[in-house]
């Protein structure tokens, strides 16, 4: 089965706006746990517009008490600045299960490319073999197309196929290009060695269409979508209907 972990970045985006601690993040972790998620994603950025340092401590230590796993994204050449030690330095006070490798620039609104792996892979190296003496799996954010053979090499553990020109086609009306580029990514990826994972603009409109024709994806990450949705119909009964769809 397919797991879903629910990234909460957009609860703290909320919170933030107004100042202050609500919406509440470990209300709303909790809540998604307790209607089934497997485990919580936080992609904390260096200008900590959304999730913040902090809250990546007490989201791991909740998803330590819970007995889940949480996904931690984020570039790993970002430089530290005040309030943001840096990505890997979050990973050792953490110690996150997954650790997602985004290559997003500071002033993305949010992450759209996967890795260049054949130019990427020798400076991904060192930092897949650090997480990983840290105790996390290691999964790197990947274009549907690109050299996953490369992303073996560096010695990670899975792919995160990254789902946004599959989302887009599909509200267009026509995805099958786009799905069948995914899972030949998702077949070359596993012929390396590599586990699959995929995130990005999937929803309910277009979770089970993708999960049909890229079969064997170990989770997916949405957090977007499944925030949206829940405004309308609360987060608990969104969650499950997620859980339905996998």
């Amino acid at each position: 089965m397919t797991r879903l972990s629910v990234n909460l970045n957009k609860i703290a985006v909320l919170r933030n706006s107004r100042g202050g601690a609500e919406p509440d993040m470990l209300r709303a972790a909790r809540t998604c746990l307790d209607a089934g998620a497997h485990g919580l994603t936080l992609h904390p950025r260096p200008d900590a517009r959304h999730a913040r340092a902090d809250d990546v401590i007490a989201l791991a230590a909740l998803a330590g008490e819970r007995g889940v796993e949480l996904n931690l994204e984020g570039n790993p050449f970002a430089a530290p600045r005040p309030g943001y030690p840096g990505f890997i330095a979050l990973c050792r006070k953490a110690r996150p299960a997954q650790a997602t490798l985004v290559p997003d620039d500071d002033g993305q609104i949010t992450s759209d490319h996967g890795f260049d792996f054949e130019r990427d892979r020798d400076r991904l190296a060192p930092l897949v073999a650090e997480l990983r003496d840290l105790g996390c799996r290691v999964s790197l954010f990947a274009d549907a197309g690109s050299a996953v053979e490369s992303a073996a090499e560096t010695g990670a553990d899975r792919i995160e196929i990254y789902t946004g020109p599959f989302a887009d086609a599909h509200a267009a009306g026509d995805a099958a290009a786009a799905l069948a580029a995914c899972a030949d990514t998702a077949r070359r990826a596993r012929a390396a060695g590599l586990g699959v994972n995929a995130g990005h603009d999937l929803s309910q409109s277009n979770l089970r269409d993708f999960l049909a024709a890229v079969p064997g994806i170990e989770e997916v990450s949405i957090g977007h979508a499944l925030i949206s949705e829940a405004l309308y119909d609360g987060l608990s009964t969104t969650v499950g209907r997620y859980l339905a769809l996998l």
